[in-house]
């Protein structure tokens, strides 16, 4: 049913102004308060955790009062992350500005001490950057990126042969809106796709692979996969998915991408096979820890590129966040289902 009362709608980090505009012009029931002074600055574009921060006293007070007061929020509040149950009794729905909240929910007993709140993921808004950063990888690896790097350093003038990647197979572990551009971009690479996901109803070509298993098939996959992505959420099934067992079974020399969660992943499994050469090359932006301890072994290998959790990030996010926030805001008001809702159970 539509409503005919304001809503309060509190933007939680920080969005550039013409964004906001268009977010108040949704609807005249809107009172939209964006506050940039009270928010964490950005440190790039599209940043929606910001530098190191702190309120003062009376502008911690005028934040609470807002969050009191809201009924939507755009994006949690990082600065409140236990508290905010308490502080915004009145929420009913949040929108966040990443897209696998399931954990971030749970760790903070959202799903317990807010009850009525629904809350939105922004899935589906990384697929393109995420993708583009897959096929990144396995560009450099067959065409020797490193190689050329380190022989540009030393002044070297020796000629090589790389390869190509059409024919190889590319695996993708969690085939939802990010696995199917991945697949798209590297069918268009030449690859042969296949992939792993939960429900396997689905015709693969819609989902741009040649070959759909279910995760009892894993095994099977990885003995294909010159190329593994993975993309899965992080839940109980999917907690340290690719252990020891899971790297031998690829092939000599395979590549990994990790761009789902650093749990799905055994790390120190991973650094052994990375200096046998079992694994050739990994390219993970997600790890167990963040930001990257300076001791961990990953840094120092030769073979390995870490992303700092920045594969997904684009300056063109906000917009696009932008779009799904204002669909999801004429459906809120007209009492209709949002697009993108978390399901407490699965965590996705």
């Amino acid at each position: 049913m539509s409503r005919d009362h304001p809503c309060n709608l509190l933007i939680a980090s920080y969005l550039e102004p013409q964004y906001v505009e268009r977010i108040r012009a949704v609807s005249p029931l809107l009172d939209v308060v964006y506050a940039p002074d009270l928010l964490a600055p950005t440190r790039y574009p599209s940043d929606h955790h910001g530098g190191r921060f702190e309120r003062t006293p009376a502008q911690e007070q005028r934040w609470c009062e807002l969050l009191r007061r809201a009924e939507v929020l755009f994006d949690f509040d990082y600065t409140h992350p236990h508290e905010l149950p308490d502080l915004a009794p009145h929420v009913r729905w949040i929108q966040a500005s990443f897209a696998g909240i399931g954990q971030y929910v749970r760790q903070m007993e959202y799903d317990s001490r807010m009850p009525q709140t629904i809350f939105t993921t922004a899935s589906g808004m990384h697929a393109r950057p995420l993708a583009e950063f897959c096929s990144m990888v396995m560009l450099m690896h067959t065409r020797g990126l490193l190689r050329l790097q380190q022989q540009q350093r030393e002044q070297r003038w020796e000629r090589y042969a790389g390869t190509d990647l059409e024919g190889r197979t590319l695996a993708i572990i969690g085939v939802g809106k990010i696995g199917v551009e991945v697949a798209r971009q590297a069918q268009a690479l030449g690859l042969t796709v296949i992939g792993i996901k939960r429900s396997v109803e689905q015709d693969p070509s819609s989902l741009n692979l040649h070959e759909l298993y279910p995760p009892e098939r894993l095994h099977d996959v990885l003995r294909r996969a010159d190329y593994l992505v993975l993309v899965a959420p992080h839940t109980r099934e999917t907690e340290r998915l690719i252990g020891a067992a899971e790297l031998a079974c690829m092939p000599y020399g395979a590549v990994l991408i990790n761009i789902g969660r650093g749990a799905l992943i055994d790390e120190a499994a991973l650094v052994a096979a990375l200096h046998s050469g079992q694994i050739g090359m990994a390219a993970p932006d997600v790890f167990d820890s963040e930001p990257l301890p300076p001791d961990n072994p990953l840094w120092g290998m030769p073979n390995v590129i870490i992303s700092p959790h920045s594969a997904s990030t684009s300056d063109r996010e906000n917009s696009r966040l932008t779009d799904l926030f204002c669909e999801n805001l004429r459906r809120y008001l007209a009492g209709r289902p949002l697009m993108n809702q978390l399901d407490l159970q699965l965590l996705y």
